[in-house]
């Protein structure tokens, strides 16, 4: 029974080309193969606690529970209004109407200055860059 179950997860181990994926398959096939949660936890960088719950992950869902829906990240910093009024104040103002000398067109740090002022929050160009993508 454990060899089929094994071919099993070598075929999605072949087909996945998502990393994270393939490390719980390979975990799941290391423990069928017999190998303790602690050996496994040492040859994939893991805590042996993560591994105990790739296994009953699939002990109670099979493949299916091994996947993963997204990977949260962090909490976004700025609230659903706040991004409201950011959004409302880059379309309708330019830097100028808001109490930047002399400056006509919005750029990432204007709007980081822009956010630290009015808000108090830190945030990355970067960080900003990906936040309007999402806001459109």
């Amino acid at each position: 029974m454990s060899a089929a179950k094994i071919e099993q997860l070598n075929v999605f181990m072949r087909e996945t080309s998502d990393k994270r994926l393939y490390e719980r398959y390979l975990a799941v096939r290391l423990r069928f193969e017999g190998h303790s949660f602690e050996e496994i936890g040492h040859l994939l960088n893991r805590t042996r606690q993560t591994i105990s719950l790739y296994w009953q992950a699939y002990q109670e869902h099979g493949l299916a529970g091994l996947e993963m829906d997204h990977s949260p990240g962090q909490p976004p910093k700025l609230t659903n209004e706040q991004r409201s009024e950011l959004g409302a104040m880059l379309e309708q103002k330019t830097p100028v109407d808001v109490g930047f000398e002399a400056r006509y067109t919005w750029t990432l740090p204007l709007v980081a200055e822009w956010i630290k002022m009015t808000y108090g929050v830190n945030m990355s160009v970067r960080g900003i860059s990906a936040m309007l993508k999402r806001m459109n």
